[in-house]
């Protein structure tokens, strides 16, 4: 379902049967692992994805970041000015 390097590769699912009988699989939630960061004050031409690359030279590493500051969309942290974890790994 997720490929190797996903964060969701080894997290398991669940399959639940709706009232009209369909039968759906979902990704159970997974657990936030406890992250060190130093706070990083975003500008206005930032986004995760770049922030990302500098930091681990991987730009798809940007949910690292959202991760730190707990957000559900990663989108929500790229505000100009707000004050943000940033994790050293």
């Amino acid at each position: 379902m997720f490929t190797p390097s996903s964060r969701y590769a080894a997290i398991g699912t669940v399959t639940v049967r709706l009232a009209n009988g369909r039968e759906v699989t979902a990704v159970k939630l997974r657990r936030l692992p406890a992250t060190d960061g130093a706070p990083y004050s975003l500008q206005r031409t930032d986004r995760l994805d770049v922030l990302a690359r500098r930091r681990y030279d991987d730009p798809t590493r940007y949910w690292h970041i959202a991760d730190a500051n707990t957000e559900l969309e990663a989108a929500s942290l790229a505000v100009a000015g707000r004050v943000i974890q940033a994790p050293e790994t």
